[in-house]
């Protein structure tokens, strides 16, 4: 995904080695090869459905900040999708292990967690629509990434691999419809008037995002140790 030269392709030559140490990270490739403590990804399956409403609600601030009625629905279409799908799929994991929505909404929230989604909407405040949607596509397109480079490995979606429902809601059909639209959002909101100065200033809050991106996954790491 992404074109040599759009906006999102662009951000993440830039931010290179903090993209590939998030993509890449060992918490990712414990889900590939079904290694990973389950320990480890309950602990973040509850921080994420935390994570998802506070991104929810970054997706409220995007249709509050759009100047037209597509961007408002755009942003609109991938709230539904963060709160009817992607947090379903949370219940639906979670569930085997007798932890229901409120168990989740009860979780008291990591410092992970906090870091990560009050940068993404104190960007969002601070800034305009495509300030707020760079702080997001970290997530959104990144999760397409692993999921499909997950997806193409033999043995990750084996009933053998306890992992193969995630790798599989993030590597489908679905999801690369909202990674898609999430790249074309970016290019629409920059256009053909982005200057170095504020390309620049871009790469800043995308790489911050990276970051907290990969010390996301680093909290499941750190609780098995």
């Amino acid at each position: 995904m992404g074109s040599d030269g759009g906006l999102f392709s662009r951000l993440k030559r830039a931010a290179a080695k903090d993209w590939d140490a998030y993509i890449d990270h060992e918490f990712v490739r414990g889900l590939g090869d079904g290694s990973l403590p389950e320990a480890s990804f309950r602990h973040y399956l509850a921080q994420d459905y935390l994570f998802l409403i506070h991104f929810a609600r970054a997706y409220a601030l995007a249709v509050y900040k759009s100047r037209t009625l597509a961007d408002m629905r755009s942003a609109g279409r991938t709230m539904a999708a963060l709160l009817d799908q992607e947090m379903d799929l949370h219940v639906r994991l979670c569930a085997r292990w007798g932890l229901t929505p409120d168990d989740l909404e009860a979780t008291p929230e990591a410092s992970a967690t906090m870091a990560y989604t009050r940068y993404v909407l104190a960007e969002g405040m601070r800034g305009d629509l495509l300030d707020l949607h760079v702080a997001l596509v970290p997530c959104i397109i990144g999760y397409w990434e692993i999921g499909a480079a997950l997806a193409a490995r033999p043995g990750a979606l084996d009933a053998s691999n306890p992992y193969r429902e995630w790798i599989a809601e993030y590597s489908g059909e679905a999801y690369r419809d909202v990674a898609e639209e999430a790249e074309a959002r970016l290019d629409r909101l920059a256009g053909a008037t982005l200057s170095e100065d504020r390309f620049a200033d871009l790469v800043r809050i995308f790489r911050q995002a990276t970051k907290l991106e990969a010390d996301f996954w680093q909290m499941g790491i750190d609780l098995a140790d």
